[in-house]
């Protein structure tokens, strides 16, 4: 879906490193933050400091990289390590962003909304697929926003996994200052955008 330059070279070296749910998840995140960038520009809500949409494309792509084998355990701090395995680098920008989205192993907390946008998002990408998987055709295109709220908000057991109050961060005026709801739809509709590649 996404042709930004180099894309299939990163693309195949999270293939090849990552668990296959990991990869689609992966996927999913590269793909909210896409939808999460055009809602921001759209609503001129991104200063021109705002790192390019390809950087918050990769940084979705690759930011689980080093989930994996005998760096999990290190998450996210080997990106770099594992992605010259591969014969990969990334600018500082899109480390920094990665850095962010686990800022209690890293120490780097989000600054920039691209930061905002994988910190808020990462979770909830599970969330939405497990939403899914509970319709009879386990099918994305058939979620309704409206399903995937009430789970969110009324059933803290469901994908008990997500990290509820960091998505909820997504509101914040210092960070992304998107409404809840407004949020959960860009994801919602970004990874329907994707549904074929992550088996949904």
């Amino acid at each position: 879906m996404f042709n930004y330059s180099n894309r299939q070279k990163y693309l195949e070296a999270v293939k090849a490193q990552l668990e296959p749910n990991i990869f689609k998840h992966s996927l999913g995140l590269e793909a909210c933050m896409g939808g999460i960038y055009d809602y921001l520009l759209k609503n001129n809500q991104l200063t021109k400091d705002e790192p390019k949409r390809e950087d918050w494309l990769l940084a979705g792509l690759i930011h689980d990289i080093d989930y994996s084998g005998e760096f999990k355990a290190d998450h996210p701090k080997k990106t770099l390590e594992v992605l010259a395995k591969y014969g990969l680098t990334i600018s500082e920008t899109v480390h920094n962003i990665v850095k962010a989205h686990a800022p209690e192993k890293t120490g780097y907390y989000p600054k920039n909304k691209a930061q905002w946008a994988l910190f808020c998002a990462d979770s909830l990408t599970g969330l939405i697929v497990a939403v899914a998987l509970v319709y009879p055709s386990k099918k994305l295109a058939d979620v309704k926003l409206s399903s995937v709220v009430k789970r969110f908000l009324k059933e803290p057991k469901f994908a008990a996994g997500t990290r509820r109050e960091d998505v909820k961060k997504c509101t914040l005026p210092e960070g992304l200052n998107i409404p809840l709801e407004k949020f959960i739809e860009i994801c919602l509709e970004a990874m329907k955008g994707v549904a074929s590649e992550i088996g949904l």
